[in-house]
Formats: C-alpha cells, structure tokens, sequence
C-alpha cells in the first residue's frame, strides 16, 4: 500500500470517529433527557476520568486515556444500543467491528486499535479495569448531572454504574460525585 493510500485510510477512520460528535446517547431518552450528550462528549470525559483514575490507581494514564478514548468507537457502524435493546438484537463483537473500521490504515496504526479494543474488551489488564471503572464513572457523574438538571429517572443508571466500579479510587470518586455538586466548582475556597 503506497503512503497517499495509508494516509487515506487513516483519514477515513478520522472522519467516520467524526460521527459520534453528532451521534445520541440513546440511553438517556429513556431517563427523559431531551438533548442527551454525545458519543464523543461521554468518551471524552470518559478518557479525563481515566487519566485521574489511572494517576490515582497507578496504572498507566496514556494507555488508560487510549483504551477510553476508543472504546466506543464502533457505535459509527452498530449505534449505541440501549442495553434493553441487546435482549433482542446481536451484534458482531466490537473488536471484529474496529477491525473492519481501521482495515485500510497504516498496518501500525490499525494493529495499535485493534490491540487496544482487544485489551478494553478483555477487561484484564490493569489499564483495562480502570477504563471500564472509568465508563461506569462516567456514566453515573452524568447521571448526577442530570439529575440537578432536573431529570427525575436516573436512579437506575446510577446504581448499576456503581455496582460496576471495581477500583477503590472509582468507588471514592462515585461517593464524591454522589454527595457533592455538578457546580461547586464554581464556588473553590479561599486560598
């Protein structure tokens, strides 16, 4: 494959990730979130989550911020299936469905994607564990916000996110996001 034909493949992947900037949480309409955030706005968070878990559990915070960053990549071709979806729908594993995703890019890059959703999916590195427990963390601080939003139903995403969490510094940070507020930071203390 000749480097213009590496760079585009490379660039094709770049704009389908694109995608999941305009691509729905559809989970959150259930809750009744009207604008619910986007792919890409929870996988960035998700990453920052866990860089600060990775920092705080010792592991790796690139690699952390990697595996987090790319874990819900494929939900270009597949969507985000709410969970209640997949009792009646089956899908191709997601490392077949990055495979496919980074087929034509440079055999470095694609080995270094498939490599990493392999790792996220199989959930037994360390590095792995704290971007799954960041996920979860995720998911239950956007809760939390939703929730001083004003969004009645987000209980349920709560308690399941937290009944996740693995790490004891994301079971810490949940504690925190549970008894805090999305807006004191507005408001630091005196130094």
């Amino acid at each position: 494959m000749s480097d213009d034909q590496d760079a585009a493949g490379a660039m094709s992947f770049i704009f389908e990730a694109g995608v999941l900037k305009r691509a729905a949480r559809t989970g959150w309409w259930f809750a009744g979130v009207k604008h619910p955030e986007s792919i890409a706005e929870h996988s960035f968070r998700t990453a920052l989550i866990g860089m600060v878990l990775a920092a705080m559990e010792g592991a790796d915070p690139g690699r952390v911020s990697m595996l987090c960053v790319l874990h819900d990549t494929q939900e270009t071709r597949i969507t985000d299936m709410p969970h209640i979806a997949k009792r009646y729908l089956t899908s191709v594993p997601n490392t077949a469905v990055t495979a496919d995703q980074v087929a034509d890019c440079p055999p470095a890059v694609a080995e270094a994607m498939r490599a990493a959703v392999a790792e996220y999916e199989a959930g037994e590195t360390h590095e792995a564990v704290v971007a799954r427990d960041a996920d979860k963390l995720e998911c239950l601080v956007q809760a939390v916000e939703y929730r001083h939003q004003g969004v009645a139903d987000v209980q349920r995403w709560i308690d399941s996110s937290r009944a996740a969490l693995r790490t004891a510094s994301a079971h810490r940070l949940a504690d925190a996001a549970l008894t805090g507020s999305p807006m004191a930071w507005l408001n630091p203390p005196a130094r």
